[in-house]
């Protein structure tokens, strides 16, 4: 199994979402999140004057998937996320060893 945990955009959600659930991934956790890559932030002017944003709003999805499914995953992500503009995000892609459903015990892939 593989986690694929992704930081993008708040306006590509749902777009991310709904690529996910096309290709059969059936749980997302979705987390909001703030921060800022290399871009650092940007500056705005508020009743005139101005300021400094040095951490941007984001969305954190995290996903566990059979290795089966990761590549496909990771694609449907990276089609649905990408403006191609800095600030797209990032996605990781980390081994899970053991998956268990707390409701009736079930591991493995079959507590996905």
């Amino acid at each position: 199994m593989q986690k694929i945990e992704a930081v993008i955009q708040p306006s590509k959600l749902d777009a991310v979402k709904e690529a996910l659930i096309e290709i059969g991934v059936e749980g997302i956790t979705i987390l909001e999140a703030r921060g800022h890559g290399r871009q650092k932030g940007h500056t705005e002017f508020y009743r005139g004057r101005e300021y400094a944003v040095d951490v941007l709003p984001k969305i954190k999805m995290e996903v566990v998937v059979p290795d089966a499914l990761a590549e496909r995953a990771i694609q449907a992500i990276l089609t649905a996320a990408r403006t191609g503009r800095i600030g797209d995000g990032k996605i990781f892609v980390s081994r899970i060893d053991e998956a268990i459903r707390i409701r009736n015990d079930e591991r493995g892939e079959t507590a996905l």
